[in-house]
């Protein structure tokens, strides 16, 4: 990993904990936040739902993920480090304790699964570009086990929402599209667009834990 990678990784480090202890004085309740996800539901919980705007793509799978990563895009959402009008919208409506219920509550829903420890390998130049980005050093060597809660899990989220996640990285002078990360920027900033639909057709096809929960009255 480059120095400036590892820089970016000092600063967003300090920020990590600056953010845990803000959310450690918010608990987050499972079977509160169960009560709490009409509007989630709408989107997340509807197999192969597609978002139309400001871009195409499936909606990501977020039962299962890391409660400390929800909660962090949430609040991301909210104070617009992160550019997506109903996620700013929606964001914008719930309090830190919502927050911190519907994270505890998605993040309950993983199923226990065995997964390997390390991701199989992909094409020789998904490898080398994962290799290049350090993508394990992050999301872990099956890239479903992040070395830090504020981090997600990625093998196995929908490839097309990856995809869209990783050019959002390289994005800052749009008012609807981009993502503010200091290390994400520094990564996606090295890959042309097609590196990144590569690395995300990859990472979209690896095992993993994360899926969509049916909301009840569409079963």
């Amino acid at each position: 990993m480059n120095k400036f990678l590892l820089a970016s990784l000092r600063v967003l480090a300090a920020c990590v904990v600056s953010f845990n202890v803000s959310a450690q004085t918010v608990v987050g309740d499972a079977a509160a936040g169960a009560k709490k996800n009409a509007l989630c539901t709408g989107c997340h919980g509807i197999t192969g739902y597609h978002t139309s705007f400001p871009e195409v793509h499936k909606v990501p799978k977020i039962a299962g993920q890391g409660a400390g990563y929800i909660s962090a895009a949430l609040h991301a959402y909210k104070t617009g480090d992160r550019k997506h009008p109903s996620m700013r919208t929606t964001a914008s409506s719930l309090t830190d304790q919502d927050i911190a219920d519907l994270s505890a509550y998605y993040a309950d829903l993983a199923k226990a699964k065995p997964l390997p420890e390390s991701a199989a390998a992909g094409s020789a130049q998904a490898v080398e570009l994962v290799t290049r980005g350090g993508c394990a050093s992050c999301h872990g060597a099956n890239f479903s086990k992040p070395i830090m809660p504020e981090y997600p899990k990625i093998a196995g989220q929908h490839s097309d929402y990856l995809y869209v996640a990783l050019r959002s990285y390289k994005t800052n002078d749009r008012p609807l599209v981009g993502r503010g990360h200091p290390v994400m920027g520094g990564v996606a900033k090295q890959f042309s667009n097609a590196d990144l639909k590569v690395l995300a057709d990859y990472m979209g096809s690896l095992p993993s834990e994360l899926q969509t929960v049916q909301r009840s009255r569409l079963k």
